[in-house]
């Protein structure tokens, strides 16, 4: 027998219904003008959850919100599954096209929007179809607000732990947006293994730079609270802004993309703000001229590895405190590992075809496997791209990688993105890598282009450092001095990167772009 006080359904909003008790007087949310202890925000998000029930939303009904990173967006991350419903997060830069599909996929019947996309959710509406529910938020005066003060706070229990919290959509780059479920047990279990493996306590102050529709903020919005941290609410990136909140508001972590530290370690109000600063990083490894800059500036970079589909950072490359003696080099080639499976991950796996491991030798390729509770449930009303990603119980996730001996596994590239040149497989990130390693070089993206002797070649898209100076010739012959010749790129175009929401490197834009250059060639 087991007693009923040995079960409670895990869900992630238990986290503010503590923090709201344990630190009700301490500021939970700084967003511009706007403040709130955990005592108010709290009420105010289960008042979100009594406005929702007052309008209608049903158990399980879908809630979408387009809000930049403000106060708004975070309160729905509690509010919307406090009325038991399932949160949709939009992605603000796609257009009202996209997003309209999204929502009439999703079915949901409400959005909440921020002023600043009144025309975009007006858009939204009349392409969506049926009986969508506009609430304009982000203002005092606005009906978010008057809903807000009308309601009563309410709170509908998880029955079902394993029931919809949230659908993510992915970006789409490859086909059409597919829907990722995500249940309250994954968000509440990745909340917490976000919380240990960035060392949040309750006096951090974490600054929101990763947008919160993403993966939901890699479960950051439940990790931060959990810890009883000050989440610092970031409307829109500038580096600037962001070196000027690090020493003036006390910043102590935020997360980002690889190419947000490039524009954060060159810019000029770089410097140092006389202690540790926490980042968290993925979606592309880390350079050691990255690495380098970003220590002289006081900030400690982790690297995490993960998808839409594992809650945002499935793996994280766990440090070992007696790396810390070796050269930035070596360390940086150690930090450019994906590392290992976070606490509630389930060990990652490189596998063959066929689904069996692969050596341990750091060198045989296959392609990276994960299974756990933080993996989601499948893709919303999608089962064939369900059991195509998930064919045996494991997750597919389409990066090709090698697994070392001591365990870390090591991403060499994404399947589409290996490029086969002349019978041989190129992995653009080790060519990225090197490209990098150019003192005058800022960031690179290595693609395939076609080429009628060898079928394919790589052309490199680089972005140079400010005030730094370098041809296509010069990167071309340095990186002929620190690869295999076949490895070398064919062209070296010199521009700014096209980057998508998160600011990962849109390499299906520089493909097309790498085909007309080698044509006209």
């Amino acid at each position: 027998m087991i007693a009923p006080a040995a079960f409670e359904p895990l869900s992630p909003g238990a986290f503010l219904l503590r923090s709201g008790r344990v630190y009700a007087d301490r500021i939970a949310v700084v967003d511009g003008g706007f403040s709130a202890t955990y005592a108010r925000f709290l009420d105010r998000c289960l008042r979100l959850a009594g406005a929702l029930r007052a309008m209608g939303v049903a158990e399980g009904g879908r809630v979408a919100v387009l809000a930049p990173n403000t106060h708004v967006m975070l309160e729905a991350h509690y509010g919307v599954p406090y009325a038991g419903a399932v949160l949709v997060a939009l992605n603000t830069r796609l257009t009202s096209t996209d997003l309209a599909g999204i929502v009439a996929h999703s079915g949901a019947g409400v959005l909440i929007y921020d002023h600043e996309f009144e025309a975009v959710a007006r858009e939204i509406a009349a392409q969506a179809g049926g009986d969508l529910r506009l609430v304009r938020a982000g203002r005092a005066d606005d009906q978010y607000e008057r809903l807000l003060d009308a309601a009563a706070p309410w709170q509908r229990a998880v029955a079902d732990e394993r029931g919809l919290i949230s659908i993510n959509y992915t970006s789409g780059t490859t086909g059409r947006p597919k829907g990722v479920m995500y249940h309250h047990r994954g968000a509440y279990l990745q909340a917490l293994a976000m919380t240990l493996g960035a060392r949040l306590d309750a006096e951090s102050v974490f600054l929101w730079t990763l947008p919160m529709f993403h993966c939901n903020g890699w479960c950051f919005p439940w990790a931060v609270t959990a810890a009883g941290a000050t989440h610092l609410c970031l409307r829109r990136f500038d580096a600037g802004q962001v070196w000027k909140l690090i020493h003036e508001s006390g910043v102590t972590h935020f997360n980002c993309a690889p190419t947000v530290l490039v524009m954060l370690a060159w810019h000029s109000g770089a410097r140092a703000p006389g202690r540790t600063v926490r980042v968290a990083t993925g979606g592309a490894p880390p350079t050691p001229a990255i690495l380098e800059r970003m220590a002289m500036l006081g900030v400690e970079v982790t690297h995490l590895y993960g998808l839409t589909e594992t809650f945002g950072p499935a793996a994280i490359c766990e440090w070992r405190g007696d790396w810390s003696r070796l050269g930035i080099e070596e360390q940086a080639r150690l930090k450019a590992r994906q590392g290992v499976g976070n606490v509630v991950s389930r060990e990652l796996r490189v596998v063959d075809g066929a689904g069996r491991d692969v050596p341990a030798d750091g060198a045989t390729l296959g392609e990276i496997a994960l299974r756990g509770n933080n993996v989601m449930l499948g893709y919303y009303r999608d089962e064939i791209a369900t059991r195509k990603a998930i064919p045996d119980g494991w997750f597919r996730t389409g990066d090709l990688g090698v697994m070392h001996p001591d365990g870390y596994v090591e991403i060499r590239d994404r399947s589409k993105d290996i490029i086969l040149s002349g019978g041989e497989n190129i992995a653009s990130i080790e060519v990225e890598r090197e490209l990098s390693a150019h003192p005058a070089v800022m960031e690179a993206a290595v693609v395939a282009a076609p080429d009628e002797k060898w079928g394919e070649v790589p052309v490199a898209f680089v972005t140079l450092q400010e005030g730094a100076a370098a041809t296509a010739g010069e990167l071309i012959a340095y990186a002929r001095g620190r690869m295999a010749h076949f490895k070398v790129p064919a062209r070296v175009v010199f521009g700014e990167l096209p980057k998508n929401a998160t600011g990962k490197i849109q390499k299906f834009v520089l493909r097309e772009r790498a085909r007309t250059i080698m044509q006209e060639k």
